[in-house]
């Protein structure tokens, strides 16, 4: 089953980074955020990866043509268009996805879903797309508060309160017909259809999940790495 990961946007909030490489390929722990995403699912045994690139994707690809992997990866770097949004990204990947369910998830964000109980999940309830939902990070330390009085301070806590769109979805070919063109953001139209149409799933994650959009962000991943407690390195 191939996974797909959205790696062509330009990643504007943590341009100190972005300037110089796409945000896929910003560092943590020394190793890009890619091959974090690529090793959690490699880890759930999903080896063939199709990566939909745009912004300084010839980077990703000089990345790839210079890989050394132990395992057996299967990586497929596809140029989807400078300004194509992310269902059009999607689109594009229409003749590798062919007739076959597919895996999705964008190249920003990592955490330690359980891939398979994700794939047998949205195979059971019969639908055209799973979406993980997870609760959202706070971006501030939280107050717990009784009254005007602090009781306890969380720094940097996931909130329970709200579901969000946490990326790594299941996917069947049918969902590429909810996607007009390469103007179309996924998450926009063909969501919002999935979703009147009743053909799209929540899987709840409860754990882990971090995405990368500012210097803060990649910092808390970096500290957690080299402290040895990272969550979602589950290889």
């Amino acid at each position: 089953m191939k996974a797909i990961v959205l790696a062509g946007g330009r990643g504007t909030r943590i341009s100190e980074e972005s300037m110089i490489r796409p945000k896929p390929l910003v560092e943590v722990g020394g190793k890009p955020l890619l091959w974090h995403i690529l090793n959690i699912y490699s880890a759930h045994g999903f080896k063939e990866f199709l990566i939909a690139c745009g912004y300084k994707g010839e980077m990703i690809k000089e990345y790839f043509h210079n890989f050394q992997n132990a395992g057996d990866w299967k990586v497929g770097v596809i140029d989807t268009g400078l300004d194509a949004m992310t269902g059009g990204r999607m689109l594009k990947l229409k003749a590798w996805i062919k007739n076959e369910t597919f895996l999705m998830t964008y190249g920003d964000g990592v955490a330690d879903v359980d891939l398979q109980a994700l794939l047998k999940f949205h195979k059971a309830h019969g639908k055209l797309a799973t979406v993980t939902a997870v609760h959202p990070p706070a971006r501030f330390g939280e107050l717990h508060l009784d009254g005007n009085l602090v009781y306890k301070f969380s720094e940097k806590p996931q909130t329970h309160e709200g579901w969000i769109n946490g990326g790594f979805f299941v996917l069947e070919p049918e969902v590429l017909n909810y996607i007009a063109d390469d103007e179309t953001s996924f998450e926009r139209e063909p969501m919002e259809r999935l979703a009147r149409d009743q053909q799209l799933m929540a899987f709840r994650h409860e754990s882990f999940w971090q995405p990368v959009d500012t210097l803060r962000e990649k910092e808390l991943l970096d500290h957690l790495w080299e402290s040895g407690n990272a969550p979602w390195k589950i290889w």
